[in-house]
């Protein structure tokens, strides 16, 4: 990892906010940190990743304020503790990735990291959807019906008894599915699900 990178901190609570500049202070990585969406985007600073505390709504207000001014800059977002359908909700916005506060320099690097690949290897969240969404219309609507239920946790028993038909029947769809979207296992069936906002 190359010196001299800067990530764009929008952080509301000052405590955190000082806590991650200081961490990262003398490691490479330069700070600058925000208050708000609306005082970052009244500047539009340059950076490698915007960190976005995830409270409220400022990963869906910060990636739609991207799209609306063609600013595009990575983003990945961070909370205390969060819930599956937190994260899940943050994805489907366009978040690149999602990490666990205390956010360390480890993690930060680690983002900027991810973020430069998908910047050299698919240009975009919006890009990354587009791809998506083209591989979910190669399935027909009884294997979207089985990754939806895959997405939803369930076993191949339980999506049998939500679809009315055999739980070797799912496995079948499930196999088709899988095969179709070129995933290689189901996580990623359901990464690519999520990047189309099929689920969530």
């Amino acid at each position: 990892m190359q010196q001299g990178h800067t990530i764009i901190l929008v952080e509301c609570d000052f405590r955190r906010r000082a806590a991650i500049s200081h961490d990262l202070a003398g490691t490479g990585i330069h700070v600058e940190p925000f208050e708000s969406v609306t005082e970052m985007t009244q500047r539009w600073p340059r950076g490698s990743v915007v960190l976005v505390a995830d409270e409220g709504e400022e990963v869906h207000d910060l990636i739609g304020a991207m799209t609306d001014s063609g600013n595009w800059i990575p983003l990945v977002a961070y909370a205390e503790n969060p819930s599956i359908p937190r994260v899940v909700r943050a994805v489907l916005a366009g978040a690149l990735d999602y990490i666990d506060w205390p956010v360390g320099e480890a993690q930060v690097r680690l983002a900027i990291a991810m973020a430069e690949q998908s910047g050299a290897a698919s240009g975009n969240v919006r890009l990354r959807e587009a791809m998506a969404r083209s591989r979910i219309k190669r399935l027909t609507r009884r294997e979207r019906e089985v990754l939806e239920g895959v997405a939803d946790g369930l076993s191949n028993r339980l999506i049998g008894e939500r679809l009315d038909i055999s739980p070797r029947t799912v496995e079948i769809h499930r196999a088709n599915m899988l095969n179709k979207m070129g995933a290689n296992h189901t996580s990623e069936a359901i990464r690519i699900a999520i990047e189309a906002s099929l689920v969530g």
